[in-house]
């Protein structure tokens, strides 16, 4: 099998909500993974399993999320830029090269800095809502 008959495979199993869904072992790369713009001055991008979905977000300076729950174990990777987030009402500062856990349930929200952020997020489950909206 080539490497181009993998990238096909890839690109036949991208639906149009911007989700590489993986039945299979596989390797992506984020370059062939649809972008999709759920709100103003964010970026989204994302790679679902069947247990697990990995998420890329692109976040203009200054742009804040409002603190929510949801029943989803969380983990954040700090790819580039500085967020301040808010974690059951205590505020830190979190920035390339840190990771943050939040449990299923953990209220948290995040106003992103100065700058460009880009931040990994992983879920498990998988965020249904992120796939229908």
């Amino acid at each position: 099998m080539t490497f181009e008959h993998d990238m096909s495979a890839i690109s036949s199993e991208l639906d149009l909500t911007a989700t590489a869904v993986l039945s299979s072992a596989q390797h992506l790369n984020w370059a062939a993974i649809p972008v999709e713009h759920p709100a103003e001055g964010i970026e989204r991008q994302m790679v679902v399993g069947d247990r697990i979905m990995i998420v890329r977000f692109r976040f203009e300076p200054f742009l804040v999320t409002p603190e929510h729950t949801h029943q989803h174990e969380q983990m954040s990777l700090v790819i580039s830029g500085r967020v301040r987030f808010f974690i059951e009402g205590k505020e830190q500062i979190a920035s390339a090269g840190d990771v943050l856990h939040f449990p299923s349930n953990c209220l948290h929200g995040a106003t992103m800095m100065d700058e460009e952020v880009v931040l990994i997020d992983i879920f498990s489950p998988i965020r249904e809502d992120f796939l229908t909206s």
